[in-house]
């Protein structure tokens, strides 16, 4: 017998470990709304992890010929669903992402599918599935998610347009011409999850990968605290700058999903070590802007370079910050895209250290060693047999083997340079909080990107972005959907930046501007 409506929002409040204000609406389609709902759902019986699973992977099937999004599908979905729907019989859910279906980046390991990264000449030399999860997926599967299979990204996510040598080029689904780029690298994953052919997808982001595709196709994309989410398991890119996270279509379900995967592991060199307590990025209320100080930094808003309709949907996302209670001053921080190489320069030469170099060599190089050493013998073999390819795209890695074999005994965490580049970040950083404290801000507030999604085959603007700012400092970010254009394409996304560590309030923050504004829509169901 299917519980009462009151009984099964007191089910739903104590899974999700967050407070529900009312019924979570019902949606005839289980993947159209939120996280909450389709558990809402489940509860009343209005339909099952099963039902929700085959509709996702029908869709997966049937647009992926147009949008190329979708790099493998498992074949465990199916019984993953089955066996969340057991554990929701015997009322013994493992949580909020028990039996919601989801995807992670193709440079993710998932066991039984081979990693592919995207590309086509590193699927060729590694054809064999990966035996092993990545960290993150491991513990997506210990929250009962139903992993759905990988999405598709720019070859090792070196780039910033969904452009595969593998699976060709990702489309943006709101454009039903297909020209225009969805953005990268993590291109697949934002736009499944704008189409709703997942609740949410695992992305990366060393300068972007995860914020362009999400202002670009209108979706939610987050950028955590460098170190929040160790990244063990998963085809690596700049150490000192990856940082793993979510997309998804609201700002809670990329909570959840970033709940589940953050937190240390000694198997991440350089993760952060500091215990996190699940749960603990889950308290999103509609209020929290009322009050809230919100720095408005105009070296990041490139006006004069604007459209006239990006500049009037950032303008109107900040009215609407305001409406919603929050107090926005200009923050003239002294630290900003401009200064910030100089900064870090600066402070390495005054304490007597080596140049801070963020894409040294050796990290990546040793970090590739470490990612084959996962899946058994033979790894150094594995980097010799994959370097042409993988050094296609990370051209500072030397082209003879016998200096890349120098390279990959380097432990990451010694490189003199990184470790510089870590110091002055430490340093800069420092600069940044005391002018936060000065203003008693919250966080900055910047539009993601000053422009819309160009065309895939074009340059982009030349308009310096933001983005880079964020990683090399390594400041939470969230990016949320601000508005679209009289074209119907997503016009900008408005960026929540906090200081390191405080991802929790900036996602409370981004909640209550998307519960003001509900910018997010659709895109037209795919041909």
């Amino acid at each position: 017998m299917s519980p009462t409506r009151r009984e099964a929002l007191a089910q739903l409040s104590a899974l999700l470990a967050i407070p529900l204000v009312g019924w979570p609406r019902r949606a005839d389609d289980p993947l159209a709304g939120t996280i909450a709902q389709f558990q809402a759902g489940r509860l009343h019986g209005d339909f099952s992890a099963v039902e929700a699973t085959r509709e996702a992977l029908r869709r997966c099937r049937a647009w992926n010929g147009t949008l190329r999004a979708v790099d493998q599908l498992t074949d465990t979905a199916l019984a993953e669903a089955r066996a969340s729907d057991a554990r929701a019989k015997r009322g013994a859910l493992l949580g909020a992402l028990d039996g919601v279906p989801l995807f992670a980046k193709s440079i993710y390991d998932m066991k039984g599918l081979p990693t592919t990264a995207s590309s086509a000449e590193w699927a060729r030399l590694f054809p064999l599935p990966a035996t092993r999860d990545a960290l993150e997926v491991q513990r997506l599967r210990a929250a009962g998610a139903v992993l759905l299979g990988k999405t598709a990204a720019d070859d090792f996510a070196y780039r910033g347009n969904g452009t595969s040598s593998l699976t060709g080029q990702v489309r943006n689904p709101h454009d039903p011409a297909g020209l225009r780029t969805p953005g990268g690298s993590s291109a697949g994953s934002a736009v499944v999850v704008a189409c709703g052919m997942a609740f949410a997808a695992l992305g990366t982001d060393d300068g972007g990968s995860n914020r362009i595709p999400a202002q670009f196709t209108g979706v939610v994309g987050m950028k955590p605290s460098f170190g929040l989410v160790p990244r063990t398991g998963v085809i690596p890119t700049w150490p000192y700058l990856d940082t793993h996270g979510p997309l998804a279509r609201t700002v809670a379900d990329a909570a959840l999903m970033l709940d589940a995967i953050a937190g240390p592991d000694a198997s991440d060199g350089i993760a952060d070590r500091t215990r996190y307590t699940r749960g603990a990025l889950g308290a999103l209320r509609d209020d929290a802007l009322q009050g809230a100080r919100l720095g408005l930094v105009e070296m990041h808003v490139p006006r004069t370079q604007m459209s006239a309709e990006c500049l009037a949907v950032f303008d109107r996302a900040i009215a609407d910050c305001t409406r919603a209670g929050a107090i926005v001053d200009t923050f003239a921080t002294p630290v900003h895209r401009a200064n910030v190489r100089d900064l870090f320069a600066a402070d390495a030469i005054a304490h007597g250290r080596v140049a801070p170099n963020h894409n040294a060599p050796a990290p990546t190089a040793n970090a590739l060693l470490r990612y084959f050493r996962r899946h058994g013998a033979d790894a150094e073999r594995k980097v010799h047999t994959g370097l042409a390819a993988f050094r296609a795209f990370y051209d500072v890695l030397p082209v003879g083997w016998e200096a890349m074999k120098a390279l990959i005994a380097q432990p990451y965490e010694a490189d003199a340079a990184s470790q510089s580049f870590a110091r002055s970040r430490e340093s800069v950083v420092a600069q940044l909080a005391a002018a936060f404290r000065a203003q008693q801000l919250d966080a900055m507030v910047y539009p993601t990107m000053p422009f819309g999604a160009p065309a895939a085959t074009d340059p982009w603007p030349d308009v310096r972005t933001a983005l880079g700012y964020g990683n090399w400092l390594g400041l939470p970010e969230v990016s949320v959907p601000a508005g679209y254009g009289a074209n119907g394409m997503p016009a900008g996304n408005l960026s929540f930046v906090g200081l390191p560590g405080s991802d929790a309030r900036l996602l409370a923050l981004a909640h209550a501007y998307e519960q003001h504004s509900h910018r997010f829509v659709a895109p037209p169901t795919p041909a």
